[in-house]
């Protein structure tokens, strides 16, 4: 006979458990350490050093308290995020580890300053700081009060834009050379919209990836749509870009277009099927829809995997806007109950997706 008694879960000791938890600390002691070597340029300024520098020279330069910058440095130590220069040993007279030569380790200073490389991430440290996050979910867990975006400071907005960035950048122009068709139709030139433009990174990177392109910016936040406008017209792409504010559910143009394009915000649609069936009446016939976001795990190993907890974190906020975000396979069964064709989907890093298909001809 068959045992239909539930599967006991394994044994797991106190002693055992307990690294899980100070990996935890570990971690928020990393993040905050980041953190504040961004927003105080120490991180920057030894990204200036390829010899590296010593505290008190790090101090000296930024004029900040040599102590302070030497505890700093030793808990980027600590994080990994520096090293000792390749001729430090340390000073044996010095067992704290305060003093000593001090240099970013390999790749960071491109990882947390170059907001134009596609594996960008220092803005996610400094975007989960704000009070947006955890500090207002944290307040609103009794009420479950919401909000949207025009709730949201400047500087959400900014950091946002920040964290978003990199997501343009692995898309434009490598993720979309990676549809069949559509590079040489947005090289020869047509009208693209970029819906939920926020802030205008986008904006801004298709029109200069595709000069003989029209590219229109909708969203529905109107602090959003002025950071925009004053991206394009800083980037001189003005005369090549409209910005129309209006929610997706109420998405409309004048003449159709040939590609509409989402970035990491089809998730907060507040009726997706509505927003995906407007966006079928703004393409052209043939015309591409392509879905850039997270891929949510759907399982809780993956869940439980660094980029699922990152993931988790970002539904913190999500939450708070009364949205969640979706696992991967939903975006190409919506496209296909949409009637679109050639429906496929491909990842560009462990937390970037792409989700594409054509609208019917």
């Amino acid at each position: 006979m068959t045992s239909t008694m539930p599967e006991q879960a394994p044994t797991v000791t106190i002693q055992e458990q307990v690294p899980k938890l100070l990996g935890q600390v570990a971690g928020y002691v990393g993040h905050r350490t980041i953190a504040v070597g961004l927003r105080s340029g120490l991180i920057a300024e030894l990204a200036t050093s390829e010899a590296g520098c010593t505290a008190e020279e790090l101090a000296e330069r930024l004029r900040l308290d040599p102590f302070y910058v030497a505890v700093w440095c030793r808990a980027a130590l600590a994080t990994g995020i520096c090293q000792r220069a390749a001729d430090d040993t340390g000073d044996p007279a010095d067992p704290a580890g305060l003093s000593g030569v001090f240099r970013l380790a390999p790749h960071v200073g491109t990882l947390l300053l170059d907001v134009g490389h596609p594996s960008y991430l220092g803005g996610v440290f400094l975007v989960l700081e704000q009070p947006e996050v955890f500090d207002r979910f944290e307040r609103s867990l009794a009420s479950g009060q919401r909000m949207w975006w025009s709730d949201c400071s400047p500087e959400w907005i900014s950091g946002v834009a920040g964290t978003g960035t990199p997501f343009y950048t692995r898309l434009i122009p490598a993720g979309l050379d990676r549809i069949p068709g559509l590079a040489e139709r947005l090289r020869a030139g047509c009208r693209i919209l970029d819906s939920a433009c926020g802030s205008g990174v986008g904006l801004v990177r298709l029109a200069q990836t595709y000069p003989a392109c029209h590219v229109i910016g909708v969203d529905g936040d109107e602090q959003s749509l002025e950071q925009a406008g004053r991206r394009i017209a800083d980037a001189g792409v003005t005369d090549r870009c409209t910005l129309l504010r209006m929610p997706l559910e109420e998405l409309a143009v004048d003449e159709p277009v040939t590609m509409v394009l989402n970035n990491i915000s089809m998730h907060e649609c507040r009726d997706i099927e509505r927003v995906t069936e407007q966006v079928v009446g703004t393409l052209e016939p043939g015309g591409w829809f392509v879905i850039s976001d997270f891929p949510f795990p759907d399982t809780v190993e993956a869940l439980q995997s660094v980029p699922g907890r990152v993931m988790a974190g970002i539904q913190i906020f999500e939450a708070q806007i009364d949205d969640q975000l979706l696992p991967r396979s939903a975006y190409p069964d919506l496209l296909r109950r949409h009637g679109f064709t050639d429906v496929d989907q491909f990842d560009l890093s462990p937390v970037h997706a792409v989700t594409h298909g054509r609208r019917a001809g």
